[in-house]
């Protein structure tokens, strides 16, 4: 099982690079159900993955001109605050309501992007500062709380809120995902322990897979990016749920 996890890994990469985001919505599970950690822990390693990941996402995604600056990096500090507190708080609930919590918040955003007709994007009218700060805030204090809630919330929020084109909308969220990443990291680092071997190798393949990724993003129409990254999260929130509730009907 460790094995499979490992390379599952490079899908992990290849969602970030790809999509900017989706990193945790794979990650948490994989860790979780495939590699026998605990909810806690698998949610604090997966901040550490889905950052590193990210940063070498990032780089390529920044070369082709597809990253804010002046939407991420406000929207990025907020998240860290909000993504501290909600790290804080996650060592206090228990693993079955931080993942059933976790599958919610996948469907319920999938559905957003799955219905939405997307508005015409002016990637040079951009989301006034406090908005900016407010769903910063909200979206950094889901991933502290339940190690999720990087790209698949930031991604719509830009697109449906900021009125960012979908490609510029993924390489702005992988940098806000480093940022407030880190603060969650932190959050949990007073409670929980890392297995670092495990998770850094795991990191090394999903980067391979990120590189891909990103080169593949910019060749892909953004209503079929916007399309696909609906369904691939509504399929990963109802196999979370089914994960969590099955066995207590058996």
């Amino acid at each position: 099982m460790i094995i499979a996890g490992y390379v599952l890994a490079i899908l992990v990469g290849l969602s970030l690079g790809l999509l900017g985001g989706g990193g945790s919505i794979l990650t948490v599970p994989i860790l979780k159900y495939i590699m026998g950690m605990e909810a806690q822990e698998a949610i604090a390693s997966s901040l550490v993955i889905v950052a590193l990941t990210s940063l070498a996402a990032l780089i390529p995604h920044w070369k082709g001109k597809h990253v804010s600056f002046r939407v991420g990096l406000p929207f990025g500090l907020a998240s860290m605050v909000g993504a501290f507190l909600g790290g804080l708080t996650a060592q206090f609930l228990p693993g079955f309501l931080l993942m059933s919590l976790f599958a919610v918040i996948m469907i319920a955003t999938s559905f957003n992007m799955i219905r939405k007709k997307q508005r015409v994007a002016d990637d040079k009218a951009m989301p006034k500062l406090w908005a900016s700060l407010l769903i910063g805030a909200g979206v950094g204090a889901v991933t502290g709380l339940v190690g999720a809630g990087g790209g698949f919330l930031i991604v719509p929020a830009l697109v449906m809120f900021g009125g960012l084109s979908v490609h510029l909308a993924i390489g702005t969220s992988l940098l806000a995902i480093v940022m407030k990443n880190a603060a969650a990291l932190g959050g949990h680092l007073f409670a929980v322990s890392i297995n670092w071997p495990l998770t850094l190798a795991f990191t090394a393949l999903a980067v391979v897979g990120s590189l891909l990724g990103a080169r593949l993003a910019a060749k892909i129409p953004a209503s079929t990016l916007r399309t696909g990254f609906g369904w691939f999260v509504l399929v990963m929130g109802i196999s979370v749920i089914g994960s969590e509730f099955i066995p207590l009907l058996i």
